[in-house]
C-alpha cells in the first residue's frame, strides 16, 4: 500500500509518546456477567479513559508529530463528539490551534466538551454537505494538518494502545482471551489492538461490533472488498456511523479479524442499562455494543475468556436518563 501499515513496533512508539497522559484503563471482571455468558469476560473500560473515549490515545499520538511550523493554522479533525474532544484535549496539550468538523445533530455534550477542550466547532449537515470537503478547505486556508479519524497510521497505533494494556492486563490475572470484540465505525481501535492481540496471542480470534444498518466493515470483510452503508445517520449509536472502513484499517482488519457481528439499537441500549445497573458504569450506546454482543448472545461464549472494549461514555444526560427509564416505565 502506498502508506506503510501500522506495526506492533508503533504500538510500542506510540505508548512511550503518550507516557502517563493517557490513562491505563482498567480491565474489569463481574461474576454476574461471567455467569450470564457462561464463560469468563473482561470488559476494558475506555469509558474511562481522558476525554472519556480511546480516542485520545490515536490523537495524542498523531497531533503531537505535528510540526507546527509547517501547520501554523494547528490541526482540523471531523467527528461526531469522541475524536473531536480527543484532538481538541491533545492540541490543547500542546500548545496548538483545533478546529472540529462537527455534525449538527451531534450530542450536545460532545460539542460542549469539545468548546471545553478549547476547538473551534464548526457544524455541518451530515445529510447535505461533505465534511472532508469542510476540513480540506480549512486546512488549506489556515495552513492546519489534517488528523483523521482513523485511517491515519499514528492514530491507528495510538489506538492500538488499548489493546497492548488489555493483554498485558488478562495476562496478569491468568487469562489468555479466547475471543476479542471491539465495537468498529471507521476501524481504527479494532485495527489497531487486533495488531496487539495478534502480537500477543495469535489464535485469539477478533470480531468488530457495529449497529444494524452502519455494518460496513463486516459487510466488507465477508466479501473481500469495501462496502458502503446506504444510510448516514439513524443510529442511537452515533459514535459509529462511519460510511465505509478506511483504506488502511481495512486492510489490517482483512488480515486479523475473524468477522463482524451486529446488534440493534434496542441490544445496545440493553447494554447501556446492564452497565449502570450491574458494573455501575456510564457507557453511551456506540461504546457498549461489544457489551451488546455479549449480553444478547451473538457468539457462543460457553467456556471461553472473552475480552471486549467499552470504548466510550459520552452520553447525553437526558437519553441516558431515558434509556435506564425504559424498563422501569415497561413494568
Amino acid at each position: 500500500m502506498a502508506t506503510q501499515l501500522p506495526t506492533f513496533a508503533d504500538l510500542l512508539t506510540a505508548r512511550r509518546r503518550l507516557g502517563s497522559l493517557a490513562c491505563r484503563t482498567p480491565l474489569i471482571e463481574h461474576p454476574a456477567l461471567n455467569a450470564r455468558a457462561g464463560g469468563r469476560v473482561l470488559l476494558k473500560a475506555e469509558n474511562l479513559q481522558r476525554v472519556g473515549a480511546f480516542k485520545f490515545r490515536g490523537a495524542y499520538n498523531k497531533v503531537a508529530q505535528v510540526d507546527k511550523a509547517t501547520y501554523p493554522g494547528g490541526v482540523v479533525a471531523c467527528s461526531s463528539g469522541n475524536h473531536a474532544q480527543g484532538v481538541a484535549a491533545a492540541a490543547s496539550l500542546l500548545g496548538l490551534r483545533s478546529a472540529i468538523v462537527m455534525p449538527a445533530d451531534a450530542p450536545r455534550l460532545k460539542i460542549e466538551r469539545t468548546r471545553a477542550f478549547g476547538a473551534e466547532v464548526v457544524a455541518y449537515d451530515r445529510v447535505t454537505e461533505d465534511r472532508d470537503a469542510i476540513a480540506r478547505e480549512l486546512c488549506a486556508t489556515r495552513r492546519a494538518a489534517l488528523v483523521h479519524p482513523f485511517d491515519d497510521p499514528d492514530v491507528i497505533a495510538g489506538q492500538g494502545t488499548a489493546g497492548l494494556e488489555m493483554m498485558e492486563q488478562a495476562e496478569a490475572v491468568g487469562a489468555v482471551p479466547d475471543v476479542v470484540l471491539v465495537g468498529a465505525s471507521g476501524g481504527g481501535l479494532i485495527s489497531g489492538i487486533s495488531i496487539a492481540v495478534k502480537e500477543k496471542s495469535p489464535s485469539t480470534l477478533i470480531y468488530s461490533v457495529e449497529p444494524v444498518g452502519f455494518d460496513d466493515l463486516a459487510r466488507s470483510l465477508e466479501s473481500g472488498a469495501h462496502q458502503r452503508n446506504a444510510a448516514l445517520s439513524g443510529s442511537i449509536c452515533d459514535a459509529l456511523l462511519a460510511v465505509t472502513p478506511g483504506e488502511l484499517t481495512f486492510e489490517v482488519a482483512r488480515r486479523n479479524l475473524a468477522g463482524g457481528l451486529v446488534v440493534t439499537d434496542e441490544e445496545a441500549k440493553v447494554a447501556v442499562r446492564y452497565a449502570f445497573e450491574e458494573l455501575k458504569l456510564v457507557v453511551e450506546p456506540g461504546g457498549a455494543v461489544s457489551l451488546a454482543a455479549i449480553l444478547s448472545g451473538k457468539l457462543s461464549l460457553r467456556g471461553k475468556t472473552v475480552a471486549a472494549v467499552l470504548s466510550g461514555g459520552n452520553v447525553d444526560p437526558h437519553l441516558f436518563a431515558e434509556i435506564i427509564q425504559e424498563r422501569r416505565q415497561a413494568a
